[in-house]
């Protein structure tokens, strides 16, 4: 028999009640957040689009989000990790939810689960869900959290699904070869639904898997595409498939106010899935231009106003530590570069700092706390095995190693925070705590 206690009177409450249950490990299956679901009850007629990938998903839910908010649809938007506070995770209207509203999901999800363990993620997956289906929306925006087809956002049946790319990551739950993340990716797919892959070269088992479902899949490259110069860019699509020959062509759009060449990756898979969508959620033109100029997401190759520069990126993987080399290459001449960076254990550690050992002349090497945390002096012998050129100092935590960063950078110099949400979140708040 479930014992009954007194539910938390705030979400902090909430949170550190789920914290205590179960921590943030996970656990992947649908079978339990299903059987919740069913018990919630709650429902809706808004349109959903799915959110997976390796990288760019917290992007790419951004562009959809500003473009549909520009065009006047009533919008939720749910991501994973926070950065600085949990309400960062579902958005109403483009503001992060309440602290009461969010209170109220878990509090559903709770008197519906009775003696069915739910992890953290699966509680605030399905607390979010309760409070979009409460807000009579128009669009959700769902992002995957780990893989796809056993993460507890699958559980949702979507009208779209994006997988923006395919590469190494989280391969102790997805598998160690590309073939076998892609398949993960992919169970986010729906049969006879828009089906857009971001990757030009997906892997076999994503494009055989869609076509074992019968999912209306567009690839990069292959269906729809993009192009520019430096002061514009412009997107084409097939109007049906390629072998019909008919084009749509959309010219003369600014970049997007995210920085980065990758951006027009996600930006052109956005505008994929929006036209797909065009009966059920039309969006102007006029729409697709304000929301890329005005979207905005903390932490992805975010450039501070300043001197030195600061620079903050979330990348964690090899493909995403590739990216924020082409990026920073493309900021100009900087004398030296320093790096403060703080990772997982579960991570590719040498080949994320492999891809930069080019542009950075110093490391400072934060401990990051937690299980999976690396202390500073395991991640320096990482990096001094993996044969990076740059002088290496260790520090206690992200805000130490950032704090030596300023003091030893001089005022051409660029600092480099990434490697972590937890190494960005930490020097945000920094920055915050001092600025107020």
């Amino acid at each position: 028999m479930k014992c009954e206690t007194a539910q938390p009177a705030s979400l902090q409450g909430w949170l550190d009640l789920l914290e205590a249950r179960h921590g943030q490990k996970v656990e992947l299956g649908l079978e339990r957040v299903a059987e919740v679901a069913a018990r919630c009850g709650f429902s809706t007629d808004a349109v959903v689009i799915t959110v997976g990938g390796t990288n760019g998903k917290g992007s790419t839910c951004a562009m959809l989000e500003a473009i549909l908010l520009a065009e006047g649809y009533r919008v939720g938007c749910y991501t994973s990790p926070h950065l600085l506070r949990y309400n960062e995770r579902v958005r109403l209207g483009g503001k992060e939810a309440d602290d009461e509203v969010l209170a109220d999901g878990f509090a559903a999800v709770e008197g519906a689960r009775g003696e069915t363990p739910l992890t953290y993620f699966e509680h605030g997956t399905l607390a979010a869900w309760a409070v979009f289906c409460r807000a009579g929306l128009d669009v959700i925006i769902l992002e995957v959290g780990l893989g796809g087809r056993l993460d507890a956002v699958n559980v949702f049946d979507s009208d779209c699904a994006i997988v923006t790319g395919v590469a190494m990551d989280h391969m102790d739950y997805l598998g160690d070869t590309r073939e076998a993340i892609g398949f993960e990716k992919a169970g986010i797919f729906r049969s006879g639904r828009p089906a857009v892959c971001g990757d030009p070269q997906p892997p076999a088992s994503l494009l055989d898997h869609a076509a074992a479902i019968g999912a209306q899949l567009w690839v990069s490259g292959r269906d729809f595409g993009f192009g520019g110069d430096r002061q514009q860019w412009g997107y084409w699509r097939y109007a049906a498939t390629p072998a019909s020959g008919s084009l749509v062509k959309r010219g003369g759009l600014a970049y997007p106010a995210l920085r980065g060449a990758n951006q027009l990756l996600n930006a052109a898979a956005v505008m994929t899935a929006l036209d797909a969508l065009r009966d059920r959620i039309p969006v102007s033109m006029q729409s697709i231009r304000q929301g890329l100029m005005l979207v905005d997401v903390p932490g992805r190759f975010q450039v501070l106003p300043g001197k030195p520069a600061v620079v903050l990126d979330v990348a964690h993987n090899p493909q995403a530590a590739g990216v924020l080399s082409e990026n920073l290459s493309g900021m100009g001449f900087y004398p030296e570069t320093w790096a403060v960076l703080g990772m997982l254990g579960d991570k590719d550690v040498e080949g994320v700092v492999m891809r930069l050992d080019e542009r950075v002349d110093h490391w400072l090497l934060a401990t990051l706390p937690g299980p999976r945390g690396l202390i500073a002096e395991e991640l320096a012998l990482r990096l001094r095995t993996a044969g990076v050129k740059g002088d290496i100092s260790c520090f206690e935590s992200p805000a130490k190693a950032f704090d030596a960063a300023r003091n030893r950078a001089a005022e051409g110099d660029r600092i480099l925070a990434f490697g972590s949400f937890l190494t960005v979140a930490e020097v945000l708040s920094t920055l915050r705590a001092e600025r107020h």
